[in-house]
């Protein structure tokens, strides 16, 4: 698989990661170990994942997996802090003491010295200061050697990296993860500008739309899906409504001209779009996952993609031609 430099730093990471959102939970350990050596046989290095995915136990899972599946040095670990679930509640915590406390268990979790990439979780109420202190002092520290943000709109991207890039000797943020597909191109109002200018590449989860995108729900909720599960049904629902339809429609007609699935067309369009570092596969099963890896050497003509860009929300204003 090819590879991408993050932004403008010198971190290089495959073109698609492996997301591990359901690892410890829809995903056991023994389907963990077969979608991470899948990936990694397929040229795949990035594996993301957070001190919140399954309460801890998606990083435990991948620290069991590491030097046994793959080599340490031979992957890229990006882990999230500052954000858990507690008795059915979302609690924000971006404090200098709960980032660093997280990541001090995230590392012990994963059975290493350190994590190449950190990433804030969500915005919070502590003063963004003290939030990209426990940044500057992770890297530091070697804690982490690259930092970012998740899921941050445009204003709040700007402002952190011009913090950072304010002070000689801070840790200048190298990414922004935000949900970026055919169904959700909010990001390129204000992140995806701010993300360019202040040299970040861009990490999007969901580029298949949740699942959407990849046709299953056409004719319903299949009975083995995220739209029928306890835990996902609210995650997938926004998604299943008319103007949805319609992109899926488009898709799953471009598909069947190219003869690819809609699931590759699909990430064809993010993994190309300007700003992509790597989109994030959350890739429940092997056979899903090969799908996806399947669309290397692969490329939307230029009037595809056009089109798609018309029927999901309008142009894209720069459109990548060389990888």
């Amino acid at each position: 698989m090819k590879m991408r430099h993050v932004g403008a730093s010198g971190l290089q990471v495959s073109r698609l990661g492996l997301g591990t959102l359901s690892w410890g939970r829809d995903v056991t350990a023994g389907r963990a170990r077969e979608l991470m050596t899948t990936f990694v046989e397929a040229g795949g290095n990035l594996i993301d994942t957070a001190a919140a995915y399954g309460a801890g136990d998606a990083e435990r899972i991948i620290g069991a997996l590491v030097d046994t599946v793959v080599p340490r040095d031979d992957l890229v670990i990006a882990t999230k802090a500052g954000f858990r679930v507690e008795r059915g509640h979302r609690v924000v915590d971006t404090s200098r003491r709960g980032l660093l406390a997280d990541l001090e268990a995230s590392l012990d979790r994963l059975g290493t010295d350190h994590v190449d990439l950190w990433q804030v979780h969500a915005w919070g109420p502590t003063p963004l200061e003290e939030t990209l202190s426990a940044l500057d002092l992770a890297v530091s520290q070697g804690m982490a050697r690259y930092v970012g943000v998740c899921n941050f709109v445009g204003w709040q991207t700007a402002r952190a990296a011009t913090w950072q890039q304010a002070f000689p000797g801070r840790a200048l943020l190298n990414t922004i993860q935000v949900e970026y597909s055919l169904l959700a191109r909010r990001a390129e109002v204000e992140v995806l500008p701010a993300a360019r200018e202040m040299e970040m590449g861009l990490l999007p989860w969901s580029p298949l739309g949740r699942g959407v995108l990849t046709g299953k729900y056409r004719d319903g909720v299949p009975k083995d899906s995220r739209g029928s599960s306890d835990h996902f049904a609210w995650f997938v629902e926004p998604y299943l409504e008319g103007r949805s339809r319609s992109v899926v429609e488009a898709v799953a007609h471009a598909a069947t001209g190219l003869g690819l699935t809609p699931a590759q067309v699909a990430l064809l369009w993010v993994r190309d779009a300007p700003g992509v570092s790597s989109p994030l596969l959350g890739a429940r099963t092997v056979a899903q996952l090969e799908e996806c890896l399947a669309v290397e050497g692969k490329k939307l003509p230029l009037e595809i993609a056009t089109a798609l860009d018309d029927v999901s929300g309008g142009p894209l204003a720069s459109r990548a031609t060389t990888d």
